[in-house]
C-alpha cells in the first residue's frame, strides 16, 4: 500500500511543521524548517509516483523549491545588513 518513500515523507512534514511552530524567533530556522517541509513534499510525491505525469510536477516542485530557497537566504542577508540579527521581533520596527 505505503511505500517506505511516502511514510518518510509524511513523518518529515509533519517534524518540519513542528519545528516551525516551536523555531519561530530567528529568520534563519524559519527559511530552514520550509525548506525541511519542501523537500519532504518532493519525497512524497516521490513514493508515491505511480503515473509518470507525476515526475514532470516533482520537477516543478524541486525547482521552485531551489528558487525558493535562494530568495529566502538573498532576504536574509539582506535583513542581517541592514539591521545586525535576524529577530523575528525586531520586523515590526521597519520604515520605508
Amino acid at each position: 500500500m505505503f511505500s517506505v518513500l511516502f511514510l518518510c515523507g509524511i513523518t518529515c512534514f509533519w517534524s518540519a511543521m513542528i519545528t516551525l511552530m516551536l523555531q519561530y524567533k530567528h529568520l534563519l530556522s524559519m527559511l530552514l524548517s520550509l525548506e525541511a517541509m519542501m523537500l519532504s513534499l518532493f519525497i512524497l510525491m516521490c513514493g508515491s509516483s505511480i503515473i509518470s505525469l507525476e515526475t514532470f510536477f516533482v520537477l516543478v516542485l524541486i525547482t521552485l523549491g531551489a528558487c525558493e530557497a535562494s530568495l529566502g537566504l538573498a532576504i536574509l542577508v539582506a535583513l542581517i545588513r541592514t539591521h545586525g540579527n535576524d529577530y523575528v521581533f525586531n520586523f515590526n520596527s521597519l520604515k520605508c
